[in-house]
């Protein structure tokens, strides 16, 4: 069977984000377990300390400078998802505050990595080039 036939059988690689997300340090765990369910098979969870002065905070009505910051990576069809969700979130958890975006991955190394990173370990209907998009 020529290149182009088996070409056929087959679909494109699925497009990844990267997930950022920042959140109060006592609420990372639970923005994280609410990350997971839409498939980031992959998620570090960084401290980090805001840089904002006290008199700042009093005036955006925050009390806390902690955070947690979420890396988390997704498929593409999710990440709109994953951001309307959270944004929800943000708004009806008490003290759950936060902020969240997206930047799209271009390229894995290795066909094992896009495999995890794409929640996909057996490949199944995909052609395996390193280009994500």
């Amino acid at each position: 069977m020529d290149d182009s036939k088996a070409r056929k059988n087959h679909t494109a690689p699925v497009g990844l984000k990267l997930l950022v997300t920042i959140v109060a340090r006592q609420k990372g765990e639970f923005y994280a377990d609410l990350i997971q369910g839409f498939g980031a098979n992959m998620q570090v969870v960084l401290l980090g300390e805001g840089t904002a002065t006290t008199e700042t905070l009093q005036l955006l009505g925050l009390t806390d400078k902690d955070k947690a910051v979420i890396l988390s990576v997704l498929r593409s069809e999710k990440a709109s998802e994953a951001l309307d969700t959270l944004a929800r979130k943000f708004e009806t958890v008490r003290n759950g505050k936060g902020v969240a975006w997206t930047v799209p991955l271009d390229s894995t190394i290795g066909v094992a990595v896009y495999r995890f990173l794409s929640n996909n370990p057996e490949g199944a209907g995909t052609l395996w080039n390193t280009r994500t998009k």
